[in-house]
C-alpha cells in the first residue's frame, strides 16, 4: 500500500466516525428536546409510527452529515 491509499483510508475512517458520532448527537438532541424518552416509547411500548419518523429524521440527517462530508 502506498502513502495516498493510507491517508485515504484513515481520512475515509475519520470522516465516518465523524458522521456516526453527529447522528449519535442529532438522536440525543431530539431526544433531549421531546416531552417523551423516544427510546422508551420504541423499544418498550412497540410505537411503530415513532420508530418511522426517529427513522425518517435519521435518513434525513444522515444525507445532510454526507453531503456536508462529502
Amino acid at each position: 500500500m502506498d502513502y495516498i491509499s493510507i491517508k485515504s483510508l484513515i481520512s475515509s475512517l475519520v470522516f465516518a466516525g465523524l458522521g456516526i458520532l453527529i447522528l449519535t448527537c442529532g438522536f440525543w438532541l431530539v431526544d433531549a428536546l421531546t416531552p417523551h424518552n423516544l427510546w422508551k416509547e420504541i423499544i418498550e411500548k412497540q410505537n411503530k409510527a415513532l420508530a418511522i419518523l426517529a427513522g425518517a429524521f435519521l435518513l434525513g440527517l444522515s444525507i445532510i452529515v454526507a453531503s456536508a462530508i462529502h
